[in-house]
């Protein structure tokens, strides 16, 4: 290369290297801005608990989040269809209080739900039992309340089912055969009934006995009818409903385990809505009145919202999560 040729590429090159450098600095700005020096348990390094309550505070520069339209979804227990009509008259309570419009958006699994409201897609939710803990943890979800009858009582039973006639009579008859599951951040769909068989029977996935994921109870639960699994951890609550709906009858199934109750689906927002929107989604919730509407059709052992504690009411799943874990 000749000189005057030199002179010209090198400030070039420089000019170049030094955008390059520039935009690397930035990026590690950028990220170091998530990782704030705050107390925060369990948290992503992004949010911060300085008050103890295992949940993400309000963002402590004042950058909320004040969407146009609000984007709520709920668990992807079943086909996700099934629910936004379910939710209509929900969503028109929760667009009235909050003043802005409401769209339901449907989710295919409990990882693309959590990915949403990390990234900030998604702002109002229905966390299933056994993804809340990750959904609070990775995504800034905020817990607020559960379906509860009047009388308070919440909740559902994780069940193992087979299909009628089977030879699978108990738990130990497992061992060397194959069990459907959800996914692996489902409570009753993997976390509850993996702990209970190592627990009690020393049984490990994949070693005493074969492993699946259909993707949703719904998935499980006909894959045991059609023969596809021979077994399958499921959440009570989610049969109910289908046998309800006449997509199968009771006696295509018998039930070999069923557990203690846990929690069920939560409903709360992301962390970072300014205080006055956080404040009317929880009022949405707390004050929805279920008579006659399409939410109760659909879960009729359910009468209202009721307000919940994550670090108390969670606690039972927190260390289900934990043994689980254990086996990995």
């Amino acid at each position: 290369m000749n000189p005057p040729a030199l002179a010209r590429t090198v400030p070039r090159l420089a000019s170049r290297l030094l955008g390059v450098t520039a935009a690397l600095l930035l990026a590690l700005f950028a990220g170091s801005a998530f990782a704030q020096e705050c107390a925060r348990g369990a948290l992503d390094a992004r949010y911060c608990d300085v008050d103890g309550d295992m949940l993400a505070d309000p963002p402590a520069d004042g950058r909320y989040s004040d969407p146009s339209t609000l984007v709520f979804t709920y668990a992807p227990t079943e086909d996700p269809a099934v629910y936004q009509d379910a939710f209509g008259e929900f969503i028109d309570h929760l667009s009235e209080l909050t003043g802005r419009p409401v769209v339901y958006f449907p989710v295919r699994s409990y990882a693309a739900q959590i990915e949403a409201m990390r990234a900030g897609r998604l702002h109002v939710a229905g966390f299933a039992a056994g993804s809340v803990e990750e959904g609070v943890n990775a995504a800034g979800f905020i817990p607020v309340a559960v379906m509860a009858a009047d009388d308070g009582t919440y909740g559902y039973e994780m069940e193992i089912i087979v299909r009628a006639g089977s030879d699978i009579r108990s738990l130990d008859d497992l061992r060397g055969r194959q069990l459907a599951f959800v996914s692996p951040t489902s409570n009753s769909g993997y976390k509850a009934p993996a702990a209970l068989l190592y627990a009690e029977l020393g049984m490990k996935p994949d070693v005493d006995y074969q492993t699946a994921f259909s993707g949703g109870h719904d998935n499980s639960i006909l894959g045991v009818v059609n023969g596809d699994y021979e077994a399958a951890a499921i959440a009570s609550s989610v049969l109910d409903r289908m046998i309800a709906r006449d997509v199968l009858a009771e006696e295509d199934l018998e039930i070999v385990y069923t557990s203690q109750t846990f929690p069920a689906t939560a409903y709360g927002y992301v962390y970072d809505l300014t205080p006055e929107l956080a404040a009317a989604v929880r009022e949405a919730f707390l004050t929805f009145d279920w008579t006659g509407t399409a939410l109760k059709a659909e879960f009729a052992d359910s009468d209202r919202f009721q307000a919940i504690d994550y670090a108390t009411d969670w606690d039972v799943l927190r260390k289900i999560a934990a043994a689980s874990a254990e086996l990995e």
